[in-house]
């Protein structure tokens, strides 16, 4: 696989407040990955070598072959290209890094570009710079204390995996296939509807991926405002969509085992655990402004709920290898404007029995 890789790397003061953003492209030009950190003070140069660096890690987690890097820093291209010496001791360490790196491609290209062809890397560099934090990093907002949570209401949010499909039971990969519950999930969503109650009496509003599976999981909670948010439906598994584990393993095994790796790889045609991320964010982000104080059920999938639950417990990726959710499972999470989070279960399912 061939991709282009855009970075770039900035300081405010030179030397000063610095940060890199990365952009990866596979040959249609669609985005396939973004990387962006801050980087404390530091000078230009050091920030534009740290997003190659970082634009070519991203590129050998995706499973790239060749890459062309492009950067409007003279500099560094220059320098990786071996026409220009490296003489400041600070950037060698830097350069042998992404030399080593780059050892690990079939082929990489460099070529300068101007500046105004180099906007999106160069936009996030600054989101860096500006504090914002990249899809694939723990969330911005952990709060650490020891002191009681914070005072006033918090947002709760009241987390269920859907109830079981026949893809549940059969062990299949389930993203975007719109499959209905079985007579058990119905059974299993009921049951689940009586616990929600239990946990949130003040149940203000339901907020439901738009897979049938959830809507019918979500329809047992009764009569209550339904909002139906996209960026809640499942990862895209693409051409793994309805086969088991076992007969991905017999045909995509290497594909597998690189998704398995990294959750910046997308599984064939599919969608990368960090995309997923990112729309995540977005709709917890939503749901903090719109209900803060509030009790609301968030009826969701795998992916998603994982992936929400290792923000709110600042857990590394490994987390969501880690975690089992059983259909129907449930978890509550509080939220406080001044960014304090608690997580009060995960996957309950006492329930269920």
């Amino acid at each position: 696989m061939r991709v282009t890789l855009e970075a770039d790397g900035g300081s405010r003061g030179n030397p000063g407040p610095a940060g890199y953003g990365a952009v990866v492209r596979d040959e249609t030009g669609a985005v396939v990955a973004e990387r962006f950190a801050a980087l404390g003070v530091t000078t230009n140069n050091v920030a534009e070598y740290s997003g190659l660096i970082a634009g070519l890690k991203a590129a050998r987690e995706l499973g790239a072959d060749e890459v062309d890097v492009r950067m409007d820093s003279k500099l560094v291209i220059e320098q990786m290209a071996g026409r220009w010496q490296i003489k400041h001791p600070g950037l060698r360490p830097l350069a042998d890094e992404a030399r080593a790196l780059a050892q690990g491609f079939a082929l990489v290209r460099y070529a300068w570009i101007p500046r105004e062809q180099n906007k999106d890397a160069d936009r996030l560099a600054n989101k860096a710079m500006d504090g914002e934090v990249s899809a694939g990093s723990p969330a911005p907002t952990e709060k650490r204390s020891w002191s009681p949570p914070s005072t006033g209401s918090p947002l709760r949010l009241v987390v269920i995996r859907h109830g079981e499909t026949p893809y549940t039971a059969e062990k299949r990969y389930s993203g975007r296939g719109d499959i209905p519950l079985s007579p058990a999930g119905q059974d299993q969503a009921a049951k689940a509807a009586l616990r929600a109650r239990q946990v949130a009496p003040n149940l203000a509003a339901i907020i439901s991926s738009p897979l049938k599976r959830c809507l019918e999981t979500a329809s047992a909670l009764g009569d209550l405002p339904l909002i139906i948010e996209d960026d809640l439906i499942e990862c895209d598994f693409g051409e793994w969509e309805g086969l088991t584990y076992g007969e991905v393993r017999d045909r995509y095994a290497a594909e597998q085992d690189r998704w398995l790796a990294s959750t910046a790889v997308p599984p064939p045609g599919g969608e990368s655990f960090q995309q997923v991320a990112m729309r995540v964010r977005r709709v917890v982000r939503s749901l903090q402004d719109r209900f803060a104080g509030q009790e609301i059920a968030v009826v969701s999938h795998v992916t998603p709920i994982k992936l929400l639950l290792r923000d709110a417990l600042a857990a590394s990726d490994s987390f969501l290898f880690r975690l089992y959710l059983d259909p129907c499972g449930l978890s509550v999470v509080d939220s406080w404007p001044d960014g304090g989070v608690a997580v009060r279960s995960v996957n309950e399912t006492a329930h269920l029995a």
